[in-house]
């Protein structure tokens, strides 16, 4: 398919996180992008956000300035990147990309994609516990992963306790990994989870 735009027709994003509205072409030899613009529809009334064409990249509302951009160097590539999502994001979008070809005639396409920002419940994470008790051999590779539901961003530290110490900080990730294990690692392994 010469030329022909390919997208999704509905993303769903999260209130205060962010997006991608794809919008992607093979490029073709013999034809060159010259203006690429992304245009809402929202309440009856169309405005465009972005538009590249050869005096630069504009965004041209200014509730998008900082939150909105397009791949620069990835020809071929026409996504929508919308961060910091807010409710009254929700709409059309419609993806518009016109090209010239070498005897000078232009083509242009378009691809529209229904965005619905969603708010969600803000909950404190919940560990879903691993199995207790877990034997491994020496020299073993292994791993403790941890898993919590909850609202993002969600932290993890792993801790070890010892009898009648203190815990000990191991990591700051969802995983505590080791590449050989000792018979000194044996213990008692805790997993915290921490959000806003």
């Amino acid at each position: 398919a010469l030329l022909d735009l390919s997208g999704v027709h509905q993303v769903k994003g999260t209130w205060m996180g962010s997006i991608t509205l794809p919008c992607t072409y093979t490029p073709s030899e013999g034809f060159t992008q010259e203006t690429l613009s992304w245009s809402m529809e929202r309440d009856y009334s169309t405005s465009t956000v972005f538009r590249r064409d050869d005096s630069g990249d504009h965004i041209l509302l200014s509730r998008f300035r900082s939150r909105v951009g397009v791949p620069k160097h990835s020809p071929g590539d026409a996504s929508l990147l919308i961060e910091n999502l807010e409710i009254p994001d929700s709409g059309h979008y419609t993806c518009q990309v016109t090209w010239r070809s070498k005897n000078n005639s232009l083509i242009t396409k378009e691809l529209t994609t229904i965005v619905k920002v969603v708010k969600v419940a803000v909950t404190k994470p919940v560990i879903r516990a691993g199995k207790l008790g877990l034997t491994v051999p020496a020299g073993a590779r292994t791993s403790l992963t941890c898993v919590a539901s909850g609202s993002p961003p969600i932290s993890y530290r792993w801790f070890r306790s010892s009898p009648g110490g203190k815990a000990q900080l191991l990591s700051s990730q969802a995983e505590l990994a080791w590449d050989s294990l000792r018979l000194s690692d044996a213990g008692m392994y805790y997993c915290e989870a921490e959000n806003r």
